[in-house]
């Protein structure tokens, strides 16, 4: 099947002479520097705003022997075929044996509860230290409590949780049951997300499969916790960004002027003064960073981050158009409506999800903070303001001050920069039951060990260390866009924790970069198989190559499947498991 990493290249046409080149483009050609260039009159530029996508080489429908009508019918179908191929595998790995552990696992001691509350009365309470274990006795048939709990993140996520436990109750299941449907969805995502960016089924379907089989991403599906959430909401919103990519594209090259011959040429006026219109996907892209904003904090650096990257997409498209001017015309047409849609709408999705909290009463039985402006905030120059928005703002502060102080010591706390080499995992269930007990095999001499343990696949994430220097490089050497957009989802995700060096933080917060990692390592893999027009010992040598690497994912994944599932293993073959000391 052709699928190359280069299947998009924006570079057609032919490049100036070397002797024409500035000086610092003929240095930088020896790490790899393509200049753009090409002929006015080469060839169509609607070609280059929006590339074909790649079709399967002729070569393997001659080997399977499927006739063309079949295969024309079988390439429409892989479109979504395929996605939804590896989104049943992953389905069926993430819902297997959704409720076990039967237990209240690490920081599903404080959402889970949550949820509940808030779905039942627009707050969260303060419970029991028994609680869980009365929730896990009683299948959650136990009285909600009344007094208001002080909690440090937004509410969606919680609500998300919470349409989990209101349809399956409020146990393991339930309160698992949405995490495991946004982790399922999130291949699905990928996968199609894949295919627009790579123009080609086949990468798509492998960036799926890769996040699929990703350790983390697969613990945090079926654990109650926000940040999987959170990455549900930062990749919706990343592939509206590119459905708006290319429509607006296809939008400004049917704008353009075409030739006798029916080839569409770059028009500056065209180009400087087009209106690409409301643009519905920016607009639903601005939900989805409303909603991320409303499950964790961090979602205001995504919501830059993917701000930057949309403007900068229309200043190229502009610029591929033939503008004289593109930074002045996407000021003047485009910058606008990229902020309307995404700011005020951020706002506005983040306001509305504290409705519960907002309609609860004043009087002091109502959330947490809600009577502050009636009692401690009376008086100063903000008094014209509705009391819950004085009381709402006052909460928010709290909350700010109590993330940024936050740095007490926590057994399985890591620092940023060992998080891409998996340096320290996070434990979220540990218990050794005796043989024949729980799961342990009856004739295993001495305990057994059974664990959920949040860590990436190790094959995954260090190949990924490769791939992130691979995109880097193809983004600054060779001007890809993908590779650009790719790289702006990790740093996005990733880089604002190395502000907080003295926080309390964890590993399982990078599963919000989970899929971009995948598409980054989907992208080297493309590269490795080759270009199409390679020779046929070249693509044979590289797809042996890529096949090897995933093969070697899959055997990972299945390998930590005990870790990840909390089956019960014999202790030695935990500890075989533990392949790094700061694992244990």
């Amino acid at each position: 099947m052709t699928s190359t990493a280069s299947s998009t290249d924006l570079r057609q046409g032919q490049a100036p002479p070397d002797d024409e080149r500035p000086s610092w483009q003929q240095r930088l050609r020896r790490f790899g520097y393509a200049p753009a260039g090409g002929t006015p009159g080469g060839d169509d530029v609607r070609d280059r705003l929006v590339p074909p996508y790649a079709e399967p080489s002729p070569r393997l429908w001659q080997v399977l022997g499927a006739p063309p009508l079949l295969a024309d019918r079988i390439t429409r179908w892989s479109a979504w075929g395929g996605p939804l191929l590896v989104t049943l595998l992953a389905g069926v790995l993430r819902f297997w044996n959704l409720g076990r552990p039967r237990a209240v696992i690490f920081d599903e001691t404080y959402y889970a509860k949550d949820a509940w509350a808030l779905v039942h009365r627009g707050f969260e309470v303060n419970w029991d230290k028994n609680a869980n274990d009365a929730v896990l006795q009683t299948h959650g048939h136990l009285s909600i409590p009344l007094d208001a709990a002080y909690v440090v993140h937004p509410p969606v996520g919680k609500y998300v949780i919470g349409l989990g436990e209101l349809i399956f109750g409020f146990d393991p299941f339930g309160w698992r049951f949405m995490t495991a449907v946004l982790g399922t969805l999130s291949v699905l995502m990928l996968c199609r997300i894949g295919r627009r960016i790579f123009r080609s089924t086949f990468l798509g379907c492998l960036a799926g499969l890769l996040m699929a089989l990703d350790g983390l991403h697969f613990v945090m599906s079926r654990t109650s916790l926000l940040d999987g959430v959170l990455m549900f909401f930062v990749l919706a919103a990343f592939g509206c960004l590119i459905l708006d990519r290319d429509r607006s594209r296809a939008k400004l090259a049917a704008a353009l002027p075409v030739d006798p011959d029916g080839r569409a040429r770059p028009d500056a006026e065209v180009a400087d003064t087009f209106r690409l219109g409301w643009r519905p996907w920016r607009w639903g892209a601005g939900l989805m960073l409303g909603l991320a904003f409303g499950t964790k904090w961090n979602g205001l650096y995504i919501l830059a981050a993917f701000c930057v990257m949309a403007v900068l997409w229309d200043v190229g498209a502009r610029k591929v158009a033939g503008a004289r001017h593109p930074y002045e015309a996407v000021l003047k047409y485009d910058t606008g409506i990229t902020f309307l849609a995404t700011v005020p709408v951020t706002i506005a999705v983040y306001t509305a999800s504290w409705i519960g909290w907002i309609l609860s009463p004043t009087d002091g039985t109502g959330g947490y903070f809600r009577d502050w402006a009636a009692t401690s905030g009376k008086g100063g120059s903000w008094t014209f303001l509705p009391d819950w928005l004085r009381s709402l703002w006052h909460y928010e502060h709290e909350v700010y001050e109590f993330h940024v102080h936050l740095s007490s010591p926590h057994t399985y706390q890591s620092n940023p920069w060992s998080w891409i080499v998996l340096g320290r995992p996070v434990s979220y269930f540990y218990e050794s039951p005796a043989p024949g007990v729980d799961g342990c095999p009856a004739d295993t001499a001495g305990k057994c060990a059974r664990e959920v343990l949040a860590i990436g696949t190790p094959a995954l994430w260090w190949a990924g260390c490769a791939a992130i220097l691979y995109v880097l490089w193809r983004w600054i050497f060779r001007r890809d866009w993908r590779a650009g957009a790719i790289a702006c989802g990790i740093a996005a995700g990733y880089l604002p924790w190395f502000m907080y060096q003295e926080r309390t933080i964890f590993l399982f917060y990078a599963v919000v970069f989970v899929p971009f990692l995948c598409l980054a390592v989907a992208m080297m893999i493309g590269a490795i198989i080759g270009p199409a027009n390679s020779t046929d010992t070249r693509r044979v040598v590289g797809a042996t190559g890529a096949g090897v690497l995933v093969l070697l994912i899959a055997w990972n994944f299945i390998y930590f499947w005990p870790l990840f599932t909390g089956t019960a293993i014999p202790l030695d073959e935990w500890r075989s498991r533990m392949w790094l000391d700061t694992w244990v």
